[in-house]
């Protein structure tokens, strides 16, 4: 249940979205072209870290609510592929819906229109803090060797210390992405995000343009090299493709049928030799050999006494 809080501030704030914003369903579909083609990105647990602070004026929440909207378009979600959570924050956080809350796209588009905004002051650390032990769980949906990805949007200067925490963020492996519009501190952006910054660091001039954020996110997140970036299993070799990956085998051995594990391919089991007498296997290969008091010829297979 939302916590409401009673002050004058927050109840012009939602006197003015009664009026302003715009139905559930103005924005049920994708609208920008640039962003229109699916993303197979393979599994990734993402939330989005949204500053809802009273420097955000309406129509400004408006735009990152459409910009988020946009964003899970592009992507293929679902219980088994990327997962969706949202937090907003200001002077408290405030979840929106975890990681396994909705497996469709349809309820994370309903979910993001029925956000109101908290407009209070700017509490970034306490948000990344609150993404780190609870939206990032077991309990909340997360998944163990899936990618962890947080998208903070933020307007402001935190009042609050953010490096540390979001340091502790980053060695649990949580990967940071920082958009800042207009008036966002890029010391603060830096501090916050996984390096290299020039990825994961974004600056734009007006919540209009943070749509330019979205195409380079598809980009990343539809190049990601889930070989290096998650803990795929394999048990020799990893191969990856946009967005998915499998597993090979090295030579001499055969992949099993979980896809993962491999298993000696033993040619002196399976009758593929020719030796006289015995064969001796190696994953792949085989040399022969001779009983006691028999010596193996040049031909490397037959025996003699």
């Amino acid at each position: 249940m939302r916590q409401l809080c009673v002050c004058v501030s927050v109840l012009l704030v939602l006197a003015t979205l009664a009026v302003a914003r715009p139905k559930a369903a103005d924005f049920q579909l994708n609208s920008n072209p640039a962003l229109e083609q699916k993303c197979k990105s393979g599994p990734v647990d993402l939330v989005f870290i949204i500053d809802s602070s009273r420097s955000v004026r309406p129509h400004e929440f408006e735009t990152m609510r459409k910009f988020m909207i946009d964003i899970i378009h592009t992507l293929d979600v679902g219980s088994n592929a990327t997962r969706v959570g949202l937090v907003q924050y200001s002077s408290q956080v405030q979840n929106e819906f975890s990681l396994k809350t909705h497996a469709k796209l349809q309820g994370m588009v309903k979910g993001i229109n029925e956000i109101i905004p908290l407009a209070q002051g700017t509490m970034t650390g306490l948000a990344i803090k609150y993404v780190m032990n609870h939206a990032f769980t077991a309990a909340e949906g997360d998944r163990p060797k899936v990618p962890n990805v947080a998208v903070i949007v933020t307007d402001g200067r935190p009042q609050d210390r953010v490096a540390e925490v979001a340091a502790e963020a980053r060695d649990k492996g949580i990967e940071i992405y920082t958009v800042g519009v207009a008036r966002a501190d890029m010391t603060s952006l830096r501090a916050m995000a996984s390096p290299p910054f020039e990825d994961h660091v974004f600056l734009v001039e007006s919540f209009d343009l943070i749509h330019q954020f979205g195409l380079q996110f598809q980009d990343k997140l539809c190049g990601m090299d889930l070989c290096l970036e998650s803990d795929h299993g394999c048990e020799h070799l990893c191969e990856s493709s946009p967005g998915s990956f499998h597993c090979l085998c090295r030579p001499g051995y055969t992949l099993n049928k979980d896809s993962k594990t491999c298993t000696a391919i033993d040619l002196c089991a399976e009758g593929k030799h020719d030796c006289e007498q015995s064969c001796i296997p190696s994953p792949g290969a085989f040399t022969c050999g001779c009983n006691i008091g028999y010596t193996l010829n040049n031909d490397k297979k037959t025996c003699t006494s």
